[in-house]
């Protein structure tokens, strides 16, 4: 389904060709059809020669209405330029030709209309030849000029021909699976309640659907959907569609509010675009202006910041950062008109660079003008780059669809970024990070790891939690982190610590000598060894510390160690004796052991904790098996 928009100036024969055309009449009003002059936006259709259906949008060429036509023209794949025969290039035509030229609409077909009232041929040349200089330059530039009359259906054939073939030269509107309907028109039916129309973009819509409103972030669900007052199950991208929705008054919504699945867009107050200010705009866009912003169906005022350049000069282009008023629904490359609010006049306009900047930016930051240079101009790869790292650590996925980029070019991109090393994959494709943010953290960790090593040489590492809060990381993305640096070796996880790798504890000559007496007192009562604050007497702390985490002691309470070999001894009797006698109480123990009821009671506590016995009373058994 692709969707055609009349332009043209007021009085030029718009609403009369497209009943022609179609057999509708887009004036629906009662006002417009009294004055003879369109208003608001009008709707129509009609099939093709070659059997494809083709929505219309017919937009108001009164200077009075010329918002009203901006909330119609955005989505638009062609427009029908409409330009009378009798009067020719009007100052309307002029401001409808900027509009479709700033908003790069990608094909067109001019209708020459009222050729009936011009008997004479060569004042049709001239028409067209002034026509022809009108066009110079812009996206109508190699448009077809059919002469058409409305009245008595001259060129109108030639005139249906050349919006198929145009068409047909420019492909239907992608699916990237994150459908957006911008809201024109809001009204109710008895019987159905509330509707809305718009133009499709991005993605598909089903009857059953839950949808979302932003940025009112009200949602709701799709009781029915029309193409053209036909019934359909789904709604494809491109197509004129009505949507009826459920739960939702008429007074809750409004124009300029975009349909989409929950949590695929985010609302945004600021963004970041390159704007064209027009040849002849009477005066330059001065920094902090006051402008009126008109993207998709949505018209919003905003405060203009000028970025490069002190002041926009018209006819030239720049970054700009526009802070709004009111939320709206943006994407990146999605194209933008401003109008100067008082007097009014249509200024300039452009595409969405950034919808989602994450601060205010410094108006002549030569890195940040970089960054925007690539997202507007760059590669697929140097887009989706800066998506990442603006993004952060996220899924590839995520990534993508941030970028807005097409799913083909953006996957082949993404691969490429990959097998270069300028994206590092977490945990499979479920986080991505660009090269130079996993080379920031593995600095800090590195710096981390190695000031702990460095400030306790004789602890094995630095507890994982100490680590997470010094990082700042959320938990997934640290846990991600730490485990791919392991896996490629650069640190080693023990326990619930980490360490750099080649980090050993290494004992000085005097720590050794103490640890050998520690050691014998250990072997001559391995049974009654000495409490750790006996053994506090003999060694540090931290030689402590270090001995239990080095394995060369094993702590079973606060005040109880036992070397590697006692404990083991200790608990194999104890799992040989309950698979013999079926239980084992800590008399038992303590006898066969010869030792104190400390001793024995610290022991099969720690295998209670461990998960080896399960105590009922005095008794105990094996956990398992």
């Amino acid at each position: 389904m692709q969707v055609i928009g009349t332009a043209g100036h007021v009085d030029h024969g718009k609403s009369t060709l497209i009943n022609r055309l179609t057999g509708i009449n887009p004036d629906r009003l009662k006002e417009e059809q009294d004055r003879e002059m369109s208003i608001e936006l009008g709707f129509a259709w009609f099939e093709l020669p070659n059997g494809d259906e083709v929505g219309i949008v017919d937009v108001p060429g009164h200077r009075d209405f010329i918002e009203n036509m901006l909330s119609g023209i955005g989505g638009i794949d062609a427009a029908l330029f409409v330009v009378a025969a009798d009067e020719g290039v009007m100052p309307q035509t002029k401001e409808h030709l900027a509009i479709i030229d700033l908003l790069k609409v990608p094909a067109g077909v001019v209708a020459l209309t009222k050729i009936d009232l011009i008997p004479d041929p060569e004042w049709l040349d001239l028409v067209e030849a002034d026509l022809n200089d009108t066009l110079a330059g812009t996206v109508l530039e190699k448009a077809p000029i059919i002469r058409v009359s409305a009245r008595t259906g001259e060129g109108i054939d030639n005139l249906t021909l050349a919006i198929q073939e145009i068409l047909s030269q420019h492909p239907h509107r992608p699916d990237l699976n994150r459908p957006r309907l911008p809201v024109d028109r809001v009204f109710t039916l008895p019987g159905f309640g509330t509707i809305v129309t718009g133009t499709l973009m991005d993605g598909i819509l089903t009857v059953g659907d839950t949808v979302e409103i932003l940025p009112a972030g009200l949602q709701s669900r799709i009781r029915g959907l029309q193409t053209h007052k036909q019934a359909e199950n789904q709604a494809l991208p491109g197509g004129r569609t009505a949507v009826n929705i459920s739960g939702i008054s008429v007074n809750q919504i409004e124009r300029g509010q975009v349909i989409v699945h929950p949590g695929t867009y985010q609302p945004t107050k600021m963004m970041d675009v390159w704007c064209t200010l027009l040849p002849d705009a009477d005066a330059p866009l001065k920094h902090n202006m006051e402008v009126k912003l008109f993207l998709g169906a949505a018209e919003v005022m905003a405060r203009a910041r000028v970025l490069g350049v002190r002041e926009l000069e018209p006819g030239k282009d720049t970054f700009l950062q526009l802070l709004l008023q009111e939320p709206v629904v943006a994407q990146r490359q999605d194209r933008f008109i401003l109008r100067r609010p008082s007097p009014p006049a249509t200024i300039g306009g452009g595409q969405i660079v950034d919808p989602h900047p994450t601060s205010r930016h410094k108006r002549f930051n030569p890195r940040r003008l970089e960054e925007l240079e690539q997202l507007l101009i760059g590669t697929p790869e140097e887009i989706l780059l800066q998506t990442a790292h603006k993004t952060g650590a996220a899924s590839l996925a995520k990534i993508i669809e941030t970028s807005g980029l097409e799913a083909a070019p953006a996957n082949d991109a993404a691969e490429t970024l990959i097998e270069q090393g300028s994206l590092v994959l977490l945990n499979d494709r479920r986080l991505v990070l660009p090269k130079e943010t996993y080379d920031q953290y593995l600095d800090r960790i590195t710096q981390h790891l190695t000031a702990y090593h460095q400030e306790y040489p004789l602890r094995t590492g630095m507890p994982r939690e100490q680590l997470k809060s010094q990082m700042n990381l959320s938990p997934n993305v640290f846990d991600a982190l730490i485990s791919r640096l392991a896996e490629n070796h650069l640190v080693k996880e023990a326990g619930a610590k980490i360490h750099m790798t080649g980090h050993e504890v290494v004992f000085t000559a005097v720590q050794q000598e103490q640890v050998a007496v520690l050691r014998q007192k250990f072997e001559e009562q391995p049974y009654t060894p000495p409490s750790v604050k006996q053994c506090l007497e003999e060694v540090s702390e931290p030689l402590l510390t270090a001995l239990v985490e080095t394995g060369q002691f094993i702590q079973v309470s606060e005040e109880v160690l036992f070397t590697p070999e006692a404990y083991q001894h200790m608990r194999s009797a104890v799992i040989d004796h309950i698979r013999e006698q079926g239980s084992i109480t800590l008399a038992q123990f303590r006898d066969q052991f010869n030792t104190s009821r400390k001793y024995a009671a610290a022991l099969l506590e720690h295998l209670d904790q461990i998960g080896v016995t399960i105590r009922r009373d005095d008794l105990r058994t094996l956990r398992r098996p």
